[in-house]
């Protein structure tokens, strides 16, 4: 079944007498299912395939808690918890899009915007103005707690693409320029670890898995 057919929910439908509000919040659930079906670029370090975005969104969740002592200044830990895991629901609609691939930027900001929209109003209005607030303030990173989410949405990939070699950093056309650019957010929520990126990068091109850019 495709995301224009409908509802997941709609497929078999809901028992009768269910609450509106718990219907709704049951509806989305189902609906947020198909993350597990978003396949990203990145390789898995485990198995030889792909990670989808379910499991990119568990992995962040745990980098927050294992790493929240790195952050920049204080955080709170909930919160970027339910920045992670909210990030990238909109790409049930709106598709991932690979950080190196320039020309599915274009029209990136306007997917997901048209994604959010989409999405989060599936939910009771109170959770749909909370979850699209927190979406809103993970994409404008104006907050510790933003700033150091996004830094784990960086720097996960990056670990992954450098235990597989390469990975990702192997696609024609990326440097280890490129790549510093990139992930340079990392810096702004947790610049210890973007120091630790850093020497990984520096790393992979010393082992030729990603292009070094000429000087």
């Amino acid at each position: 079944m495709s995301v224009e057919e409908g509802l997941l929910v709609d497929r078999i439908g809901q028992p009768t007498g269910v609450a509106a509000r718990l219907a709704s919040q049951i509806g989305f659930i189902l609906e947020v299912d198909r993350l597990k079906t978003i396949l990203r670029r990145t390789p898995l370090v485990a198995a030889d395939r792909r990670e989808n975005d379910a499991e990119h969104s568990w992995h962040l969740a745990l980098m927050v808690i294992v790493l929240a002592e790195y952050a920049v200044e204080p955080i709170d830990v909930v919160r970027a918890l339910k920045l992670v895991l909210i990030h990238d629901l909109v790409e049930i609609y709106a598709g991932d899009t690979f950080v190196y691939d320039a020309s599915a930027q274009v029209d990136q900001v306007e997917r997901e915007q048209a994604a959010a929209a989409r999405l989060f109003p599936l939910l009771p209005d109170d959770q749909a103005s909370e979850f699209r607030a927190l979406w809103d303030e993970f994409e404008l990173r104006r907050t510790p707690e933003a700033r150091f989410a996004k830094a784990m949405d960086r720097l996960q990939p990056m670990l992954l693409s450098f235990h597989n070699e390469g990975g990702t950093w192997r696609t024609p056309g990326v440097t280890d320029a490129e790549v510093r650019r990139r992930m340079s957010v990392i810096g702004d929520g947790a610049p210890e670890l973007w120091t630790y990126a850093q020497r990984l990068i520096e790393l992979a091109a010393d082992r030729g898995w990603v292009a070094t850019a000429p000087s």
